[in-house]
Formats: C-alpha cells, sequence, structure tokens
C-alpha cells in the first residue's frame, strides 16, 4: 500500500478521530491545520505527523498544496458553522487539483426530546435582535463559542451574559474586549452532561440559552433536555447552507471515509 498523504482541515472532535483511524488503518502522512494552538495540541496528541496553528488565508494554502509533498487528498472536518473556510477548502482544491472530501457531522436528531421551548434562527444577528425583544434583562447562557458574542453582545448587556468558552488566551482577551466580567466566563471542558448543563442554568439563573445545531457531537440534545427540565428556552441558530458544497463530496462517518480512501490506493 503506498503512502498516504493527508492535508486535513481540523480543530474539531471528527478530524482528531480521522486522524487516529487513518494512522490505524494506512500509511501515511498527515498535515492538520487548526485555529488555535489548543486544537494544534489535540492533533498531535491524537497522531497528526504535523500541524499549522493558526487561520490560514487562501494564498497560504494553495502555497501548502503546490509545496513539496504531494498531497493525495483534502480533508475538510472543520465545524459545519465554518462556511467561510469550507468556501475557501472548496476552492483551493480545485486549483491544485486535489480531490476534496468533507466530513459532515450528521444534524441533531430531535425526534425523541421536547422541542417545544427550542426557537430557531437563521444567524447570531437574529438571535440578539429575538434576545433583546423577548429575554430584556435576563440572564444568557451562551454555548455558542467565542467567536459569536461579539454579535450577540451588540443587543445584551453583558451584565445579563455568561459564556462557556475554552480557557484560551484569544478567548479570554475577547471577553475582556467585550466588557464580560471575569466571574461570568464559565471554562469550557469538553461536552458538558444534561446534568452539568442544569448547574449551570442555575448557577447564573438563566432565562435562556443560546446554542449552534452543531450535531449530536455538539451536546445540543442535552442542553435542549437540561432546559426543558428548567422550564427555559433554548434559542437555536441554525446551519447555513454551503451553495459550492456537492453532495457527491460529504461523508457523514470513519466507515464512508474509509471507503473513499481506500479508493485512492
Amino acid at each position: 500500500m503506498k503512502k498516504l498523504n493527508v492535508f486535513l482541515m481540523g480543530g474539531t472532535k471528527e478530524s482528531i478521530e480521522i486522524i487516529k483511524f487513518i494512522k490505524n488503518n494506512f500509511n501515511s502522512y498527515i498535515l492538520t491545520t487548526t485555529t488555535t494552538e489548543y486544537g494544534s495540541k489535540l492533533a498531535i496528541d491524537g497522531g497528526s505527523d504535523a500541524t499549522i496553528a493558526k487561520p490560514l488565508p487562501k494564498d497560504e494554502i494553495i502555497n501548502i498544496l503546490n509545496g513539496k509533498i504531494n498531497f493525495d487528498i483534502f480533508i475538510d472536518a472543520t465545524h459545519p458553522f465554518a462556511s467561510h473556510v469550507t468556501n475557501t477548502a472548496i476552492e483551493v482544491s480545485k486549483i491544485c487539483k486535489i480531490p476534496y472530501i468533507r466530513f459532515e457531522r450528521p444534524t441533531s436528531n430531535f425526534e425523541n426530546i421536547d422541542d417545544s421551548r427550542v426557537i430557531q434562527v437563521n444567524s447570531f444577528d437574529d438571535a440578539g435582535k429575538l434576545i433583546a425583544e423577548k429575554y430584556n434583562q435576563s440572564n444568557v447562557l451562551h454555548f455558542a463559542g467565542a467567536n459569536t458574542m461579539e454579535t450577540i453582545l451588540k443587543y445584551v448587556s453583558p451584565e445579563y451574559f455568561y459564556p462557556r468558552i475554552l480557557e484560551v488566551k484569544s478567548s479570554l482577551e475577547k471577553c475582556e474586549k467585550l466588557g464580560i466580567k471575569k466571574d461570568h466566563i464559565i471554562p469550557m471542558k469538553g461536552t458538558s452532561t444534561i446534568e452539568e448543563n442544569e448547574k449551570l442554568i442555575e448557577k447564573t439563573d438563566a432565562a435562556v440559552i443560546i446554542t449552534k445545531e452543531s450535531g449530536d457531537i455538539g451536546g445540543v440534545i442535552s442542553k435542549i433536555e437540561a432546559a426543558n427540565s428548567k422550564n427555559i428556552d433554548v434559542v437555536l441558530i441554525t446551519r447555513p447552507v454551503i451553495e459550492s458544497l456537492n453532495k457527491k463530496d460529504v461523508v457523514n462517518s470513519i466507515e464512508e471515509l474509509n471507503e473513499r480512501l481506500i479508493k485512492l490506493n
């Protein structure tokens, strides 16, 4: 079996699973890109041969793909809400004529839970407006990441805002810049259980949760169930539609990815 050279855009839980699977099942070299040092460390721990820990503009990605390593596959395992990154990935893979695979986490299954208190919106701007109108001067639990805080805080006072974020320098600096008090910052350590989310709701006296439709792996169901148990609402931002993404390039599981990779060897 020839060596499989993989360019992987990661930073998600799935990307670590992909790294481990490929290293365990293929003679491979993996270069993983992440936007943070934390993501890079997880990738190295997972077995990635090399990492780049910073956001990459299109030109830099093209230079890497056209460099010394002859990459066989471009795997995009970025977050489903990083639509601009996926659009760039699709574009550069075509420019560099490298096969592209989008590893897309499945959407959440709401069939077996009560979603009557879930309010779906199409953007964080819409979420901020809704909260300002419906939950004015009520505490807000923000489970949607540090990069989305600024949009919500156009409409919500930091006095009522409680974000759960990774305790990394860039995120903490954003909190400081946006006027979020230190005792309002909730350290994130992986996906929380229903019970942990319930405790956060009680501790913050939250009236509403903001979260992304980031799939079961993102803990959406446990957030909704915790909210239901505490009789509060959930504002759910739906996934962006990526018009340039061809369905034939999408896989939803390691098994599907494996089938694609086998065809390359």
